[in-house]
């Protein structure tokens, strides 16, 4: 019997890709990561780097590079997806 790994993605390697030399890191707590969500706009969220490492967060995090690629011209993650969706896996990820 085979087992399937999903593709896990070293939260390493998205920081290295997002945030070579981002102005916008300024406002951005140590330990934090900018996010922008939204369909046709983004707004802009910092979590936790610690949620990178999340299966869930890394399934929305795969289906946004799948349909959007992994160009992020705002200086963070950009996750095409309803803002609702995103805080209600954030908060399901805070809770213990």
């Amino acid at each position: 019997m085979a087992i399937r790994f999903q593709r896990i993605i070293p939260a390493k390697q998205i920081l290295k890709r997002i945030l070579p030399s981002s102005p916008e890191l300024v406002n951005v707590p140590k330990g934090h990561v900018p996010v922008y969500v939204g369909e046709t706009q983004k707004k802009r969220f910092v979590i936790p780097i610690s949620y990178l490492k999340h299966f869930s967060f890394q399934n929305l995090l795969s289906q946004a590079e799948e349909e959007f690629g992994s160009d992020h011209p705002f200086g963070g993650l950009a996750i095409s997806c309803r803002e609702d969706t995103f805080i209600d896996l954030t908060c399901s990820l805070n809770c213990p």
